[in-house]
């Protein structure tokens, strides 16, 4: 606090300490449908120790929550309970898509099958892979935690493409030049854009 009596030093340390503790205290409402869902729980096993990013608090109760990771096949009978699940959770709430099932309804082009579960909610990150290994969605998270720390203009992500999901299932480190295990975000998406000379 100033001399004069301004609290602005205060209200900026306030605000940063804020954005620090939500960054580093991630509460996920996990929803695995299929193979992805095995994936996500790799992910928090000792293995890959998603407890190092403080994202570990694994909640079943949406109002308890503010990340939704979605891993697997979402019916068109089971999107009405996503969205119910998704309306309850905390704010601000952070979704993200994993495997190619919940970004774009995979393999399953059916009637039944919900392509993209952007259809029914906003999604911040995109996994893209088939399924992707754990290693992409502690990409995403870490993603997700620069745009809370920077306070990023939050805007939907993109779909990836099938080149992309393509490249995101090598184990290698890169296929013709593209990153393996990597995210689709915004930056990516004008990246390529430039390199194709769209706009």
């Amino acid at each position: 606090m100033g001399k004069d009596g301004s609290s602005f030093f205060f209200t900026t340390m306030l605000e940063e300490t804020a954005k620090w503790a939500q960054k580093n205290s991630l509460w996920p409402m996990t929803f695995g449908t299929s193979c992805c869902g095995i994936e996500m729980m790799s992910t928090i096993s000792s293995t890959y120790d998603l407890a190092r990013f403080g994202a570990e608090v694994v909640r079943f109760s949406p109002r308890q929550a503010d990340l939704l990771i979605v891993a697997g096949t979402i019916t068109t009978k089971m999107a009405p309970v996503l969205r119910t699940i998704y309306d309850q959770m905390l704010e601000p709430k952070w979704v993200i898509a994993m495997g190619a099932c919940s970004s774009s309804g995979g393999i399953f082009d059916t009637y039944s099958v919900l392509q993209g579960i952007d259809e029914i909610m906003p999604v911040d990150v995109y996994v893209p892979g088939c399924p992707p290994i754990p290693e992409g969605l502690i990409h995403a998270i870490l993603h997700l935690q620069k745009q809370i720390d920077k306070s990023l203009e939050r805007k939907p992500a993109e779909k990836p493409t099938f080149e992309d999901s393509q490249n995101a299932m090598s184990y290698r480190k890169s296929v013709d030049g593209v990153k393996a295990n990597f995210i689709i975000t915004p930056e990516y998406v004008n990246e390529q854009k430039n390199l194709r000379g769209e706009k």
